[in-house]
């Protein structure tokens, strides 16, 4: 029997009323294993209703009682990490060992919410004039909502709604439709915590969700994680209807190799980070510049590593490489490499007519390797979000970093040097938010922020660390003077207000 997957809210199953359901694949297989509820503008009001009644309550209930939950989910989540790990390897087809190490990068932030009382202090100075003291506070926001994406289906909900539920806000996720089951697994262990009914609701579907949530009048924020141009339509419109906004886009990360690195170690590092979960990371190196004499040996070493990655189902604990999300995306990526070589690329590994035996109608793909790509070729411009690497040539680092920061994305960068001087350059001087060096994805641990430049973000706040504690808080000032009893009555005074 097909599973089905609804929604969660109030604290409880809530099955499609709506009627309209979406299919969820196994990408090992091709075979529809799910259905998944997609909410209708009515069932998004429910469920926005349901976290405003819970604000009531959760935003006035002490630092103490939030974190302690949170503390039991922790202890809850990384307990069923396996299980939450099979769900996500079930749905997005990704190899059992990378979906525990997104598991693990949630559990970080969980970590940082568990300790939020730090984050949330207040600022007091005393007797800024005569017995007037000023104390500078932060408070939740009210309602908050997280859009996220199919690629980390419980990583970056993690980035959002620990730190917001843990600041005082109550949450409405909508998760992606391709891969549906995590966020549901999640909110049982929420409400096993003992997360108190409405503060933490799911809600699938498809654009009709997404518009009521950017709309909806008593939703105050929305975090989003995904493409470009859904980036700048969601900033757009919930800007225009008076939210506070995050919205990460898209990336072309580029990694520099100067001449002087080691070889054996960018290498690594290029495959690591280029066919890692088969390249459907925002963070995924899918462009290597390779500057001065080294191209045709690091091209090499590329290859030779490239060409022994084990491909097959998530579930295989022999594979390295599972495949690609749908198969609509799996022609798309293929479409890249099968153009490559008429705009002017080399083509050193084509991985397009990949499949597994047994698993004939997955939705498979494999390695691909182009190189002397030109900066005008598709495969270069766009984000192909896919295995496919492309490897650039350059004679020097300043026209490597041109290339860089001519990019139109911002998320990450990555050099590979032994020259110190070099590196310290680099960080200086790329336009990216997140610089690795001799670290090929420099993903930040949680009590930093993640967040790129360009149009790889919109808004003015990077997600997760202090930034996401902002986000989710509003500043307030308080001036408070406490006369003594012996002052004599200080009159009316029209006078601008002075500090003595």
């Amino acid at each position: 029997m097909t599973k089905i997957v609804n929604h969660w809210i109030g604290g409880r199953t809530a099955e499609g009323a709506s009627g309209n359901y979406g299919p969820v694949t196994d990408p090992a297989t091709g075979e529809v294993t799910t259905k998944v509820a997609f909410a209708s503008v009515e069932e998004v009001d429910a469920a926005v209703a349901a976290a405003k009644e819970a604000y009531l309550s959760w935003g006035q209930s002490s630092l103490a009682a939030r974190t302690s939950i949170l503390f039991a989910f922790r202890a809850l989540l990384d307990a069923h990490r396996d299980e939450i790990a099979e769900l996500i390897t079930a749905e997005h087809g990704k190899v059992h060992s990378d979906a525990l190490g997104e598991v693990a990068r949630g559990l970080e932030i969980v970590d940082l919410a568990c300790g939020i009382s730090v984050q949330l202090k207040g600022e007091l100075s005393t007797q800024v004039a005569t017995r007037v003291d000023v104390a500078s506070i932060r408070q939740p926001l009210g309602v908050v909502a997280g859009i996220t994406p199919f690629n980390f289906p419980a990583m970056v909900p993690m980035w959002m709604f620990p730190l917001a539920i843990a600041c005082g806000n109550t949450f409405v996720l909508k998760p992606s439709e391709k891969d549906p089951s995590a966020s549901i697994r999640i909110a049982e262990l929420l409400a096993e915590a003992g997360l108190p009914d409405g503060v933490f609701n799911v809600v699938h579907g498809d654009k009709v969700a997404v518009d009521r949530l950017l709309e909806h009048p008593d939703v105050k924020a929305v975090s989003f994680v995904g493409s470009t141009p859904i980036a700048r339509y969601i900033h757009t419109t919930a800007s225009a209807n008076g939210k506070r906004v995050q919205a990460l886009g898209g990336a072309k990360n580029h990694m520099l190799v100067l001449p002087d690195a080691d070889l054996d170690a960018a290498a690594d590092a290029a495959v690591s980070a280029a066919y890692g979960s088969a390249g459907e990371r925002c963070m995924a190196i899918s462009a290597v510049v390779a500057v001065g004499a080294i191209g045709d040996t690091l091209v090499e070493k590329i290859r030779e590593r490239a060409e022994k990655i084990k491909i097959g189902p998530g579930s295989d604990p022999a594979s390295e490489m599972g495949p690609l999300i749908t198969k609509a995306h799996r022609d798309k990526v293929a479409s890249y490499v099968a153009g490559a070589a008429d705009e002017g690329a080399e083509v050193v590994l084509d991985g397009t007519g990949y499949t597994v035996d047994g698993h004939e109608n997955g939705h498979w793909i494999g390695i691909s390797l182009l190189d002397r790509v030109p900066t005008s070729a598709k495969a270069y411009q766009d984000e192909i979000f896919g295995p496919v690497l492309c490897v650039l040539r350059t004679e020097t680092y300043e026209e490597a970093l041109d290339i860089v920061n001519g990019s139109p994305f911002g998320n990450g960068t990555a050099i590979f040097t032994r020259d110190g001087g070099a590196a310290r350059r680099f960080q200086m001087e790329v336009e990216a938010g997140m610089v690795g060096v001799n670290v090929p994805i420099p993903v930040p641990v949680g009590y930093h922020s993640f967040g790129g430049w360009k149009d790889s973000l919109f808004g003015d706040h990077h997600i997760y660390g202090n930034d996401g504690t902002h986000f989710y808080t509003r500043g307030k000032v308080v001036t408070t003077r406490w006369p003594d009893p012996a002052d004599a009555p200080a009159g009316v005074d029209l006078g601008f207000p002075r500090n003595h």
